[in-house]
């Protein structure tokens, strides 16, 4: 990964926000609660947890990257904004990740991941580790690209053409996994697709009883 973000890593967001739809949809989505704690898996240039630092200002925030590369711009980013105070990164593998070593905290109020499921070859396996660490009552959220069902069938097709040159595989089956994850949990899965399904967003809602 290192090798791949070493150079985009410097024009990553500016190049992503014309094709990386819902992700300021979901983080509006987020509500978390006053002084509560937020996780990104997969934070790249931290760009997400600037954003989410600024809708929710009594929250404290923590994200990890497997790229040191790519926390290079997410540290960056996060002393540009002044949220160091705010805002704990670390290295750290989505399928493995220890909360308690890397920021000593158990578990968190929500958790999101951002366009990485389609690039983390174990993905359901990512899926399932995040809702590990999520708290009573808290909140897994999931966006990433659809399957463009809406959409004229070339667009697709050449959607899906590009992406793969980055070793991008938008998963067709994400709400399905999300469905089986929360099951496992006693938990509430809630699904949908956005923009004519280009993307597709997920949310598991945990108990408040449910044991930490």
């Amino acid at each position: 990964m290192d090798a791949v973000y070493r150079n985009q890593r410097h024009i990553y967001d500016l190049t992503r926000k014309y094709y990386l739809l819902g992700r300021d949809h979901m983080i509006g989505e987020l509500g978390v609660p006053a002084g509560g704690t937020v996780l990104e898996v997969a934070c790249g240039t931290g760009r997400n947890l600037a954003l989410a630092a600024r809708h929710y200002t009594h929250a404290r925030l923590y994200g990890f990257d497997i790229s040191a590369q790519m926390l290079k711009s997410a540290q960056t980013t996060i002393a540009r904004k002044g949220l160091q105070d705010r805002v704990t990164l670390a290295e750290g593998d989505a399928t493995d990740f220890d909360p308690e070593t890397l920021f000593g905290v158990k578990s968190f109020d929500r958790v999101f991941i951002s366009y990485s499921v389609s690039m983390i070859p174990v993905w359901k396996e990512a899926i399932a580790h995040a809702m590990e660490v999520v708290a009573p009552g808290g909140e897994l959220h999931v966006v990433d690209f659809g399957q463009q069902d809406g959409l004229p069938g070339w667009f697709g097709k050449a959607l899906h053409g590009w992406l793969a040159k980055f070793h991008v595989a938008p998963r067709a089956d994400l709400g399905a996994v999300m469905a089986q994850v929360a099951a496992a949990h006693g938990a509430q899965a809630h699904f949908r697709s956005l923009y004519r399904d280009y993307a597709r967003y997920g949310r598991i809602v945990r108990s408040s009883t449910a044991s930490s």
